[in-house]
């Protein structure tokens, strides 16, 4: 399958010398299982290497942005920009989905399978830009696209530790201590999903997704706070 990238590289603001790299960034593993003769890889070794330089770079400018602020609050505000949710709009925002090499089944998929998909792709973007062209190219495409997003974050206090904000709510208007359960795992090993339940006593408040269980145990309360008009 022939994909051209260009329309991305230009939304982006990247050019990519090796194109081989920007492919293998958005092909998904799904598709390398269809399609057994297709020469590149799936993305998966980029999103690790991706992970890292977004932690990187978010990182340190977080760090030499915010010189009073403590730990913990830095690495709240390092959370609300590196989770899949905020990843997954900004691919969107880039339109990465119209280039996404899947299978035909994970193409029908639309829901927050999909959202999983592109915040991975977007860290194999980054990845890929790292090997392509280098940290200072990788740090300044975030400077583009993520690292802005801070300001809107603080002010809109999405920043917040949503299983701190339930359980502090729970217990001031339920005088309930809620729980997390592990309703669902799917995936091989290497690339998990969950689904956590949050419950005050027997009640299922709501569900969560993740690619860990803490993040689909803030996802959980997210949502629980939403459902409880606790926000």
């Amino acid at each position: 399958m022939t994909v051209d990238f260009f329309p991305f590289e230009t939304k982006a603001g990247v050019t990519f010398k090796d194109k081989n790299l920007l492919r293998q960034a958005f092909t998904h593993r799904s598709y390398i299982n269809e399609m057994r003769d297709f020469s590149v890889e799936h993305n998966e070794r980029l999103e690790f290497l991706g992970d890292a330089v977004l932690e990187l770079v978010v990182t340190d400018y977080l760090f030499h942005k915010y010189p009073k602020k403590p730990e913990g609050e830095l690495t709240s505000y390092r959370s609300s920009l590196v989770n899949s949710q905020t990843l997954s709009s900004i691919a969107a925002t880039l339109e990465m989905g119209e280039y996404l090499l899947l299978s035909r089944g994970e193409a029908k998929d639309k829901g927050r399978g999909r959202q999983y998909i592109l915040a991975n792709t977007f860290e194999a973007v980054i990845g890929a830009l790292y090997l392509d062209q280098g940290y200072e190219a990788a740090r300044e495409f975030l400077e583009r696209h993520v690292l802005p997003l801070i300001d809107d974050i603080i002010a809109k206090g999405a920043f917040i530790d949503a299983k701190s904000r339930f359980q502090e709510k729970a217990q001031e208007i339920a005088s309930v201590t809620p729980s997390y359960k592990t309703l669902r795992e799917v995936g091989p090993d290497h690339s998990k999903k969950f689904t956590v339940g949050v419950f005050l006593g027997s009640e299922l408040v709501a569900e969560g997704e993740g690619e860990s269980k803490q993040e689909a145990e803030q996802n959980a309360a997210r949502v629980g706070l939403q459902e409880k008009g606790w926000l």
